[in-house]
């Protein structure tokens, strides 16, 4: 397979995922050696362990001179790499001083609610309330949609006449389904296919090879009628919002428009925008208003609205919350895990972010180099990671103690650079030597049967699977660097 440093330089932007394009963005912005960088969430579509490299490198360069100003809504970030933080509210400057003095003893409401809302991986608040669901236990439900053997390529062409040259694996032989009403969490880091996953089951791509089965049907083989039906009944909400919307249109046309598919007359659409619109915390008023009067946080959730004006089966809710501070963040989960609780829809979160996960998945799938490594219930998952990858991901994730804590000082810098050492360089993407495990190269415990022999996905115990010959033998990597 090509060097993954070659193909993303001849690749266009839109062949590249949200996070590889942010990578870019913040290569062009330090090749220049800036003396003051302006980081607007840099890292907001990475996963934990290309977040902490990233930020790892602009603490090194900020030691030799660069002045860097990070602006984030991920408190675990500040305290993890910022010396000095100040707290804005309703654009004033509410809060200021060393981190770990305002994050340990805050002084004004704003940062105490910010606090308050922080995502805390363990905390599984979703998961309250699902023991008296009508759905019941997910092996009572049919499946509403099964992918098998799911692979997906993307050709490349270089040369002048544009050859056709070796294509990237985006998703390479995955086995996922999703039961009628049931949430599925689908994490990895950034170009792990997650994303594809998410566009082949909603028929927005086709797969090069295996099928994807809508209530046991074949999604390619449906009438042109039906299937135009099926991607209705399974609106995927974008990373990026600002993308998803018509620019020249208003929001609330923009989400009248789902109404007028659906067959909703003209005089009762007015009034479900504005339900449809209160129903994601934002003000009616909002309909009037153009996607470029609004912040990312609020397009994303008129893209939820737009996405709950077809009265869904299926929501795919791709990197919904990586554009929300953590309150808004907060309500847009709460609001997933209430449509998924009351109304019964099914969900796709996919998310390098484990905690939103956590907060709405029954189930979560790990994915590496477009392969499932790992899958089983979130609680138990997170608690207890078989695969050397899901801990290292786990492991990298920067965490606040409990509100009115002290901050845990550079913990999240202290992990993540420790779990870059034990598993390897991150940064080289899902570009995998032929032949072994894929996660050979980064894996701390990786012996010689791994390079001859790729393991396949088996069932360990009840509802847990794992792709690995030694699983569970790194639990401890968390203690053992510092979490």
């Amino acid at each position: 397979q090509m060097d993954l440093a070659e193909s993303v330089g001849s690749a266009y932007p839109h062949e590249l995922s949200g996070g590889q394009r942010q990578r870019v963005a913040l290569a062009a912005a330090l090749v220049g050696r800036p003396r003051v960088l302006v980081a607007d969430e840099p890292t907001s579509a990475l996963d934990a362990t290309l977040q902490g490299q990233v930020l790892d490198r602009l603490v090194r360069l900020a030691g030799e001179g660069l002045g860097v100003l990070l602006i984030t809504h991920d408190l675990g970030l500040v305290a993890a790499y910022c010396s000095r933080v100040l707290v804005l509210s309703g654009g004033r400057l509410v809060e200021s001083g060393a981190t770990r003095e305002v994050l340990a003893a805050p002084q004004q409401e704003a940062t105490r609610r910010l606090l308050a809302a922080a995502p805390r991986l363990g905390r599984g608040a979703g998961r309250a309330g699902r023991a008296d669901r009508k759905t019941g236990p997910r092996a009572e439900r049919p499946a509403l949609i099964e992918a098998r053997g799911l692979k997906r390529t993307f050709p490349l062409r270089k040369g002048l006449f544009g050859r056709r040259a070796e294509g990237i694996r985006a998703v390479d032989g995955v086995d996922l389904s999703i039961g009628q009403g049931e949430a599925v969490g689908l994490v990895g880091e950034s170009g792990s296919g997650k994303t594809t996953i998410g566009r082949c089951l909603v028929g927005l791509d086709g797969p090069t090879g295996g099928v994807v089965l809508r209530e046991g049907r074949d999604l390619a083989n449906l009438p042109r009628a039906e299937r135009a039906l099926v991607r209705r009944r399974s609106p995927m909400i974008f990373q990026d919002s600002s993308g998803s919307l018509d620019p020249r249109a208003t929001v609330g046309r923009s989400v009248a428009e789902a109404l007028r598919v659906r067959g909703v007359v003209r005089a009762e659409r007015s009034l479900r925008v504005d339900e449809l619109l209160l129903a994601v915390g934002l003000d009616p008023a909002y309909s009037r208003r153009y996607p470029h009067e609004l912040s990312g946080g609020q397009r994303q959730r008129v893209a939820l609205a737009r996405a709950l004006a077809y009265e869904p089966e299926l929501v795919v809710a791709d990197e919904t919350t990586s554009a929300l501070d953590t309150v808004s963040r907060e309500q847009v989960l709460a609001l997933l895990a209430d449509l998924h609780r009351d109304q019964g829809i099914a969900l796709l979160v996919i998310s390098h972010d484990l905690a939103a996960v956590e907060q709405v998945a029954e189930r979560i799938v790990v994915l590496f180099a477009g392969r499932v490594v790992e899958s089983g219930p979130a609680a138990e998952l997170i608690a207890r990671p078989l695969h050397p990858y899901t801990v290292a991901l786990i492991a990298a994730v920067p965490r606040l103690g409990a509100p009115g804590e002290p901050a845990a000082g550079n913990v999240g810098a202290t992990a993540t650079a420790g779990t870059a050492e034990a598993v390897g360089d991150l940064a080289t993407g899902s570009a995998q030597p032929p032949g072994g495990c894929p996660f050979r190269l980064r894996c701390p415990i990786a012996r010689v049967r791994c390079r001859e022999e790729a393991p396949d996905l088996f069932e360990r115990e009840s509802g847990r699977r794992v792709a690995c010959f030694y699983p569970g033998e790194i639990v401890d990597l968390p203690s053992r660097l510092g979490r």
